[in-house]
């Protein structure tokens, strides 16, 4: 049984990890891996199609190799991942998740605009997901749209029972890094985690209340615990994931340790340090198809293992 398949939070069973091997990229995957300088042709377009069932074949035969009492989830886009999605939510062992932000945007817009709704309603995913990027000191009109359009989606998705999941990005403003001497790992080391918290009560102040909470790697058990603290404030039932974002192994293992063993985070949102440097040997024709589903399979059942080791340890 799925995360999310019990309607009432307080029997959902605990004890299962969720953890999402995230392949949602767009914009950043057209550019930065394929190289593209404009559109996909149709060509184009289905080489990273194909290239993206890659990764969700790696998913499905790390299945087996999975700790016990954990949830694999996959998160994918109907642009490039539409087959994908599809075989997961056919093996009844995958949690899907599906984006519905426009990608490579700074602030929060529907990917197909009026149409949102009908997209996101098209399969039947575990989970919504939308990217946020905000900081207390942004300018407060952008910040007040951005919330409004964020509840509509929270309101949309208790109509039409589907989970949350808000990757939260809190990226530091010009002010923050002078407090720091211009230093982003001072930035995540003294200031974002408290900024974090602060996003997470604007939010919510606002009628925006996810499941799930995707966050950015906290460097210190308090942050973590002020993060889940604040996820479940006044009551709420929210619980936390972290994310990746394309981080070195050492500094991901940081953050999978801080959090794991903290109540309230329940797993993992992992993913270009799971499949981007397979897939970018891949896609230079450095190594065989088979040969990068199964190092990407590895990654990700090195992740899993990692983070119920780090539960158990730390706890």
């Amino acid at each position: 049984m799925s995360w999310t398949a019990q309607n009432d939070p307080a029997n959902t069973p605990r004890h299962e990890d969720l953890l999402i091997c995230a392949v949602d990229h767009r914009a950043s995957l057209e550019t930065d891996l394929y190289g593209l300088t404009a559109a996909p042709t149709p060509s184009q377009a289905a080489r990273i199609a194909g290239d993206k069932l890659l990764v969700y074949e790696a998913v499905l035969d790390a299945l087996p190799h999975f700790p016990e009492s954990t949830r694999a989830g996959l998160l994918i886009d109907e642009r490039y991942g539409a087959t994908a999605a599809e075989l997961a939510v056919r093996t009844g062992k995958i949690d899907l998740a599906m984006p519905i932000e426009e990608s490579g945007q700074d602030w929060f817009h529907f990917e197909y605009g009026d149409a949102w709704q009908q997209h996101a309603e098209y399969f039947p995913a575990a989970f919504s997901k939308v990217l946020v990027r905000d900081n207390p000191g942004f300018e407060e009109s952008d910040r007040n749209a951005q919330a409004e359009r964020l509840a509509r989606v929270v309101s949309w998705g208790n109509s039409a029972g589907r989970s949350l999941i808000l990757e939260l990005l809190v990226p530091a403003t010009e002010a923050d890094l002078a407090t720091v001497g211009g230093s982003s790992d001072r930035y995540d080391k003294e200031l974002r985690g408290a900024a974090t918290v602060r996003v997470m009560e604007y939010l919510q102040d606002r009628g925006v209340e996810p499941a799930i909470w995707k966050v950015e790697g906290l460097e210190t058990r308090e942050d973590a615990e002020a993060v889940a603290r604040t996820a479940r404030r006044g009551g709420r039932d929210a619980r936390c994931v972290v994310l990746g974002r394309h981080a070195p192994r050492e500094k991901l293992d940081h953050w999978l340790e801080i959090a794991a063993p903290v109540e309230g985070f329940m797993g993992f949102a992992i993913g270009r340090s799971v499949w981007w440097e397979a897939l970018e040997n891949y896609v230079h024709g450095q190594s065989t198809r088979d040969e990068t589903r199964a190092s990407i399979t590895e990654a990700y059942v090195g992740y899993a293992r990692y983070y119920v080791q780090a539960r158990k340890a730390h706890a």
